[in-house]
């Protein structure tokens, strides 16, 4: 059952890309104090992960901050020297805080996997989008299979 508005972000480490290598880091103090807009996406390199979803948070990044987001997040279910690759792909600075999710265990804790083991893949994040405010999900909004409209960075501004 995947985690709802009021509900805290579960407690485990969290891989950041870092130019200087990974940097655990746990969830309760990445997202203590702070209100942070994270999207999850299937995976790095992926077609709509690729040519929307990350280049619009990318994009929008000024207009989150504008509306009191201090951090702008991704997560997938992939290693650091891939996320790592994606954000260099992608002219990704600091901008948008990568987080690899190797194993999967953040979006397991979330509730929110999907098995994409037809395309080769195996278990993934689902394609969602999260208001979280100090460390609770204030707004989430979870993609149908096969959708990219209620994670768009022009879903989630409209609807903070």
């Amino acid at each position: 059952m995947s985690l709802k508005a009021g509900d805290k972000i579960p407690e485990l480490t969290l891989n950041v890309v870092d130019e200087a290598g990974p940097k655990a880091t746990s969830s309760a103090e990445f997202f203590a104090g702070k209100t942070v807009v994270l999207f999850a996406v299937p995976g790095a390199f992926t077609p709509t992960c690729s040519a929307r979803h990350l280049p619009g948070f990318k994009d929008h990044v000024a207009d989150f901050k504008a509306k009191g987001v201090d951090t702008v997040a991704c997560t997938s279910v992939n290693d650091y020297f891939v996320m790592k690759a994606w954000a260099k792909d992608q002219g990704i600075a600091d901008e948008v805080v990568m987080l690899a999710d190797g194993n999967g265990d953040f979006a397991t804790a979330m509730g929110l996997t999907l098995d994409a083991t037809g395309f080769g893949m195996g278990p993934r994040s689902q394609r969602y989008a999260a208001v979280i405010k100090d460390g609770a999900i204030d707004k989430l909004f979870v993609e149908d299979k096969g959708e990219f409209r209620v994670s768009s960075a022009e879903y989630v501004l409209e609807n903070l």
